[in-house]
Formats: C-alpha cells, structure tokens, sequence
C-alpha cells in the first residue's frame, strides 16, 4: 500500500509539473505579424571601416538623409547573437530616422555579414572597440557633413554604449532601446524564467527549471561566450555618464527587467539619464495589442528623435 501511496504522489507530482506545460502547448499560438522596413525598401550605401585596436575589417550599410546636413549621426549597436542586413526591427528605427534628417551607421556584427572576427569568443569591451571604429568612420566619411554623433544600443547593446562612452571623446549622446541595467547573469535568468512560463511551466516551477537551464548554457551551451561577460555589471559605466542619455523600456518586456532596470539606473541619481516605459510593449518596443502592428511603435520612434533633436540644439 506504501508503494501504490507513494506511486500517486509521483503522478500527481508530476501532472502538477508537467500538466500545465501540457495543456500550454496543445493550446492554439496566439501569433502577430508584424510590419516593419524591409532591406530593399532603404536608400543606402554599403561601406567598410577598420577596427585597429583589434586588426578587424568591419563592413555595413550607412544611410545618409536627403540634402547636404551637416545632420546628427548615429551608430547602431547590435544585440545578442549574428547581426543580418535584413533584420526589419533595426531597419524600421533606421529609415525612420534617416527620413527624418539623422544620419544612421548600422555596421555588421563582427563575425557577421561583411565583418571580420568572432562575437562569440568576443566580450562587451572588444565589441565596444567595433563602435568605437565606427564613430572614426563617421567623423571622416565624405558622404554627409555630421554635426553631432551618439550610439543606439539595441538590447545587448545597450550594455556596451556607456562603456563607448567612457572611452570616446568624440560622442555627444546614447540611445538605449531596451537594454538591461542588470547583469547579463541576472537577465538570462529572468529570461528564461518567462520562457518557462510562456511554455506552461507555473511560477515556482519555472523558477527552479530556469535556474538549472542558466547554469547549462552558461557553463556549457554557449560557455565560450557567456565566459567573458556573465558578471559584468553596467551601473559603473552609467554612473560616469557624461553627456545625455535616454533608455527606452516596454512594461511588459519578458527579455529584460525593465522596472528593475529602470529603478537602478534611477538611483544612480544622474541627471544626465533619461528613462522612459513604454506601456503595453515588450522587447521590441511593439505596438500594444489592438493598437497596430508596426514592430517598433511610432511614439518610441519619434521621442528617440526628440532627444537627438534636443541634444542638436542645445549643443549649437
């Protein structure tokens, strides 16, 4: 009787386990398509630079407005993983942008596309030398007279921008679109933990699932990368931020702790930082449900303009 009693509480363990992860996934997608700016859409010119510090040849593309300028310029920061040209997220803030009198650098990842070199075995400070390479290219181009430049860091990116930033002199402003002001170690276990849940797993089971799915891909999975940048910590570097800052976040972001990273970067009482969230949106900065469905929303898109516009002006 012992053994059939303890035979249930297994299966009943079990059915609580896996039960709802289960139902989760016999339950119908709840799917979007989303619109953004295709490659081909684009006016643009491909180009390649040098990363000197580390012996690297980098291509992209630079998309220049109509007219002579001199306008404000911007370098692109990549997020996690390979960069491709056709990635409609960055190119929907590009030619938004470019439409809209600021010039955009959008290099290739190192490791990606035209660009020599290898993110994976890369950490933040190697790939902030990429951005820094590009800021030389912008100040030297021959295409469009720049008056003033800033970096954009997308998601990942936005751990590398102030790190840009201690190390440019040249840079007037950052743009930060949705990246974290926790560590990397701390962000891959709040990713994880609501990609658990989004798979059915409930909250105290998602939470130790995801504590041994980080340990995996931190130690084993993707070690070689994850080696380099696990413990790095951002609030020093947004500390000592000197020139204007804007960090974007989507409330119900389930890649980044936005209310988290907003409360750290808020306490480091530096006026120079502006933060903003973005109600209904997560990781891209979407439209909220039934309120469109362009994969960056336009009143994220024209407050990045705003702050770029401010930083123009007042530094005239």
């Amino acid at each position: 009787m012992k053994m059939i009693r303890g035979a249930h509480v297994s299966i009943l363990l079990l059915l609580l386990f896996l039960g709802p992860v289960l139902i989760r996934q016999l339950m119908p997608a709840e799917g979007r398509t989303f619109q953004g700016v295709s490659l081909d859409e684009t006016q643009h010119v491909e180009i390649s630079f040098r990363n000197s510090a580390q012996q690297l040849t980098l291509g992209g593309l630079f998309f220049s407005p109509n007219g002579d300028g001199p306008f404000p310029a911007v370098v692109v920061i990549h997020g996690s993983g390979t960069s491709t040209r056709d990635n409609r997220w960055y190119l929907t803030l590009t030619e938004n942008l470019q439409e809209n009198g600021i010039a955009v650098l959008l290099p290739d990842k190192r490791g990606s596309e035209m660009s020599e070199g290898n993110w994976r075995t890369s950490d933040f400070h190697d790939l902030a030398t990429d951005t820094l390479a590009a800021i030389e290219y912008l100040k030297n181009q021959q295409h469009v007279a720049v008056s003033r430049i800033g970096v954009i860091g997308m998601s990942q990116g936005g751990w590398i921008a102030p790190i840009v930033a201690s190390q440019s002199s040249d840079l007037d402003f950052i743009v930060s679109v949705v990246g974290a002001a926790v560590t990397p170690s701390e962000q891959l276990r709040y990713e994880e933990n609501h990609n658990l849940r989004q798979a059915g797993f409930l909250p105290g089971f998602s939470n130790v699932v995801a504590m041994m799915s980080t340990t995996y891909i931190k130690n084993i999975g993707q070690k070689e990368f994850w080696d380099g940048v696990v413990d790095f910590d951002p609030l020093p570097y947004w500390q000592k931020i000197s020139v204007d800052a804007f960090a974007l976040f989507g409330s119900d972001d389930t890649n980044v702790p936005s209310a988290e990273s907003v409360a750290r970067l808020t306490a480091l009482d530096n006026p120079r930082i502006k933060t903003q969230v973005y109600d209904g949106s997560g990781h891209p900065l979407e439209d909220p449900v039934n309120q469109g469905n362009s994969i960056f929303r336009a009143d994220a898109l024209a407050d990045i303009r705003a702050f770029i516009y401010s930083v123009a002006a007042n530094a005239n």
